[in-house]
């Protein structure tokens, strides 16, 4: 691929692109000057189709009072209190239709303290046919949270559906957006299979839907109207979920799309991995059969702020700015005042600092750590771990991913048995021991052996209050360091989950100290795009050491390229290249990564 400052795409329209909701798109006909504000297009949609919903209003029973109080602190995750208040239950004489409500409350008890397959087993028992509406549907969609955060999908989205079917309007929403969202982590390998042995229709179409986004947008474009056509009575038809129906009803293309990254500083190689990135998945797009527009690469060194940068883009006609790509240059654009074309920015402001209200929305899209972070609470929590034991490094990157950390698991309803923090290798060991309350084992063994008076042999034990490690290094060194001084002081078996900066993105003999270790990682670095990542190679732009940087290069082209669907809010829902893309209310482009385990030196896929 030839790289030049400067490169064009030749034009398919003159239009500029209006995004309404959020203030995400402006657009003027003179580019240096902002807006007047311009308004939504306007969007012929069928009304959504109103089914009747069973009453979700729970039986009357003798004993409201004590069930009602059970299911108030159990929603608290406090089980034992709740276990108090259903002790006073009497053992026999309850109806039925108690019984059953008697054994979810203690399902979701076994559930709280890490017992996914004893809760699953308590919910097989309650299979009545005859059973109350209302206690079905709670039944059913604790089981689909059970196996939702266990990472089975796919069983997750079925009964997503089945609940759905029960729902009340007002939670139906999120239950649609819950079951794409559960569709989408699948890979299309999955989806198929599914397809082809599903024998409920309406569950067979949300499969095909799911199965018609894989394909390149301008196929999407033809399929999923027709999709919409042959099923207006299905509860993904309208809306179409994920942010779809912006972009079927929003025509107008985008002209001239400006890239600000560093290319000639510090910061080059980085910025040239992003560039990279994005202009292999613009010409992969354009080959099958996607928009064609103008690509204004601008350099923010040779320009000197990504402010100067901003207005050359302005100047030169822009619609949308990609970039740029350190924290220090966002900031300088969020601080910005007028902002007539909006902003995908590739990093993200400081948390608490938000951007001027420029008349253009300021999207931020990082790669960021507190996203996995949060990802592996929520892994490590689905797979049964209740207290955990932290490890970090000193300093604001491990205060910050381990806060982000501890504020997910917190709310997942686990606890943390400890947090320690390292300074370097020459204290690694101390660390570990300390954290595994090495010494106090060791200090039992020296009292015994002096009341005695004699040497005994003894093993020191460590902690037995921890069902898993959260091992938060910053690199592979740090890891390869700390993984095995955990066996070594007696917690290998404990499992152990850590973010992707433990891996370099390339082999290395030495990740064999890492074999165990769950971690979160990108798509890109786990298989997917493998036409692309060739491509990268070949023009010699695909280095190791920033092959995340391609990754998130590709994905700024994903997001700008279907930048209207972002008006669908928390809908929005993009499979990219550094995981399962999402927006917050903050404008933060979020990502769900995939969990990943090394297994012989190599990171290979759960």
């Amino acid at each position: 691929m030839r790289h030049t400052r400067t490169s064009q795409a030749p034009r398919s329209a003159q239009l500029c692109l209006t995004i309404a909701l959020l203030g995400l798109w402006g657009c003027g006909s003179e580019p240096v000057k902002a807006p007047e504000p311009t308004p939504p297009p306007v969007v012929e949609k069928p009304k959504p189709v109103v089914q009747p919903k069973a009453d979700l209003a729970l039986p009357p029973s003798a004993y409201n009072a004590q069930l009602l109080k059970a299911d108030q602190l159990l929603a608290q995750n406090q089980w034992m209190p709740a276990s108090e208040v259903m002790a006073t239950l009497p053992a026999d004489g309850m109806s039925a239709t108690d019984a059953i409500y008697l054994g979810y409350l203690q399902a979701r008890i076994a559930y709280i303290r890490g017992r996914q397959a004893e809760a699953l087993a308590l919910l097989d028992t309650l299979n009545d046919p005859a059973m109350n509406t209302a206690q079905r549907y709670r039944i059913l969609n604790l089981r689909r949270h059970i196996v939702g955060m266990s990472g089975d999908y796919l069983e997750s989205a079925r009964l997503g559906d089945e609940v759905l079917r029960l729902a009340l309007a007002a939670d139906a929403p999120a239950l649609k957006r819950s079951v794409w969202h559960d569709l989408q982590r699948l890979d299309t390998d999955a989806l198929e299979a599914a397809t082809q042995s599903a024998s409920d229709p309406q569950w067979q179409r949300w499969l095909e839907l799911a199965l018609l986004t894989r394909a390149p947008l301008a196929a999407q474009m033809e399929s999923l109207p027709l999709w919409q056509q042959n099923n207006p009575q299905h509860p993904a038809a309208n809306p179409l979920p994920g942010g779809l129906a912006y972009v079927l009803g929003a025509p107008d293309p985008v002209k001239k799309v400006a890239l600000i990254l560093p290319l000639s500083g510090r910061l080059a190689p980085a910025g040239r991995a992003v560039r990279d990135g994005y202009l292999a998945s613009y010409y992969a797009s354009h080959e099958s059969g996607g928009a064609q527009y103008e690509i204004l690469v601008l350099d923010q060194d040779s320009l000197g702020s990504s402010n100067t940068a901003y207005d050359t883009a302005l100047a030169q006609g822009a619609n949308i700015v990609v970039g740029p790509l350190s924290k220090q240059a966002v900031a300088e654009l969020g601080a910005r005042q007028e902002r007539p074309i909006p902003v995908l920015a590739l990093n993200r402001l400081d948390d608490g600092t938000a951007p001027a209200q420029g008349t253009s929305a300021l999207v931020q899209f990082a790669l960021a750590p507190e996203d996995e972070a949060r990802d592996i609470a929520e892994q490590a929590f689905g797979k049964g771990a209740r207290r955990a034991l932290v490890i970090r490094p000193r300093g604001d990157w491990g205060s910050k991913v381990a806060q982000a950390l501890l504020d997910r698991w917190q709310q997942l309803g686990g606890t943390v048995a400890d947090s320690v923090a390292y300074s370097g290798r020459e204290d690694y060991s101390t660390t570990v021991k300390d954290a595994l309350d090495i010494p106090a084992s060791e200090s039992r063994a020296r009292a015994v052996q002096e009341f005695m008076g004699t040497n005994i042999e003894y093993n020191a034990r460590r902690r037995q209050d921890i069902d898993a490690i959260f091992l938060l290094s910053s690199n592979g060194a740090e890891a390869r360091s700390l993984k095995p001084l955990l066996a070594f002081h007696y917690a290998g078996a404990v499992p152990v989950y850590a973010t992707s900066s433990v891996y370099g993105g390339a082999p290395d003999p030495r990740d064999s100290d890492l074999d165990g270790i769950n971690l979160v990682e990108t798509p890109w670095l786990l298989g997917k795009n493998p036409e692309l990542k060739q491509a990268l190679t070949q023009g010699n732009t695909g280095a190791d050491s920033y092959t995340r940087l391609n990754a998130l290069g590709a994905d700024a082209f994903l997001v700008q390229s279907q930048f209207r669907q972002l008006q669908g809010g928390a809908d929005a829902l993009m499979r990219g290249n550094t995981g399962l893309l999402s927006m917050n209310p903050q404008l933060h482009i979020q990502r769900e990564l995939v969990l990943s385990t090394f297994d012989e030196g190599a990171i290979k896929p759960e």
